[in-house]
């Protein structure tokens, strides 16, 4: 696993700042105000504008100090396109790190452009795996980047409080691709929770199950979505608490939230483990737990030990049910990646002095 130099890892945070600074400017009109509103015992700061009508539209928590930073420093910020897309050349064609596919990196954008992200949407999948070399600073192999569909997860409680919607999803997604259309749910065909185009690139909308199975074979209602519903899926709460602000090597700079990358590892070797097996099912679970390997060493390389340790033991903790899935997640390496992926978490784990019962004696040997 290589890292990259000082000098490109400055240059990359030097880019995630200043294209989050470019987004806000392009979400707001010099011509609105911020405004905090209470809601449910919280404050949130939406942005108001009274012309051609009074509008409100939702922009995050109150006490977010990045939100709250911009919010402060938002008649300073200037868009400087041409030196972010410079920024953007120099990390993909000499610091070597990868970025998207430009169809992929066009609906990101056009998502991200429409709010996806303001509303507090995630960006899950390989899409996401993407951007970890620049936010870790290391290079990652190309096979493990390599997708044909663009995931997005998004909490129901967020999405039935925020007061706020995308515009029709399937209008944003026609901007970039006229052939995309909408595919209905299988088992709620008056739901659309995956669009596709002609060449059968799917976008689907994603959001936790934390209640009964029973609801994982219907689409949930997502009122801020923009008319797209979602697919509940069990595991996801956990792969999308406390994500991170990043930028995706696109054009400019393409500002994305995307799950921490300790949690996205495991939750690799969780997922790998519940994966069908067709031909289909066990490809994805390969490159489920290859990911999973590649991030371990990455946050290793890059003394993230202690983050990985942590995300590690809380699921972990999360029952039997849990343990076995990620035991078997690591039972689906290869012997030498298995080996090198259970030290590593073995040391992750001494370095903030846990001890789990029936792994850390066993990675241990």
């Amino acid at each position: 696993m290589k890292t990259i130099d000082l000098m490109y890892r400055t240059m990359f945070a030097e880019l995630v700042q200043r294209s989050l600074d470019a987004s806000f400017e392009t979400d707001f009109s010099t011509s609105g105000n911020f405004v905090r509103v209470p809601v449910k015992g919280r404050y949130y700061w939406y942005f108001e504008e009274t012309q051609p009508k009074k509008t409100r539209k939702y922009v995050g928590p109150a006490d977010d100090p990045e939100i709250a930073r911009r919010v402060e420093s938002f008649q300073s910020i200037k868009d400087d396109l041409r030196g972010r897309r410079k920024l953007v050349s120099t990390l993909t064609r000499e610091a070597g790190l990868a970025g998207p596919d430009r169809f992929t990196g066009d609906v990101v954008a056009a998502m991200g452009a429409a709010g996806i992200f303001r509303l507090r949407g995630v960006l899950v999948g390989t899409v996401a795996f993407q951007t970890y070399a620049g936010h870790l600073g290391v290079r990652l192999p190309g096979a493990s980047l390599q997708t044909g569909d663009a995931d997005f997860a998004q909490h129901y409680s967020v999405s039935s409080t925020v007061e706020d919607s995308l515009p029709p999803v399937i209008d944003i997604l026609k901007s970039v691709d006229a052939t995309f259309r909408a595919i209905p749910h299988r088992s709620d065909p008056h739901r659309i929770t995956q669009f596709e185009n002609a060449a059968r690139y799917r976008v689907e909308f994603l959001t936790p199950n934390r209640g009964s199975d029973d609801y994982a074979d219907h689409a949930s209602p997502m009122p801020a979505l923009g008319g797209a519903s979602a697919q509940p899926l069990r595991f996801l709460d956990f792969l999308i608490h406390e994500p991170v602000r990043t930028v995706m090597l696109h054009r400019s700079g393409v500002p994305v939230i995307v799950p921490s990358p300790e949690r996205y590892a495991v939750h690799k070797l969780i997922v790998a483990s519940r994966r069908q097996s067709d031909v289909n099912g066990i490809a994805k679970r390969e490159k489920d737990v290859y990911q999973a390997s590649l991030l371990i060493e990455a946050l290793e390389a890059t003394r993230r030990q202690e983050e990985l340790a942590e995300v590690f033991a809380e699921a972990w903790g999360r029952g039997q049910s849990w343990r076995a899935a990620i035991q078997k997640g690591l039972s689906l390496l290869p012997e030498k990646r298995k080996a090198a992926a259970e030290l590593r978490l073995g040391d992750a784990l001494s370095s903030i002095g846990a001890e789990l019962e029936g792994f850390t004696d066993a990675a241990a040997k």
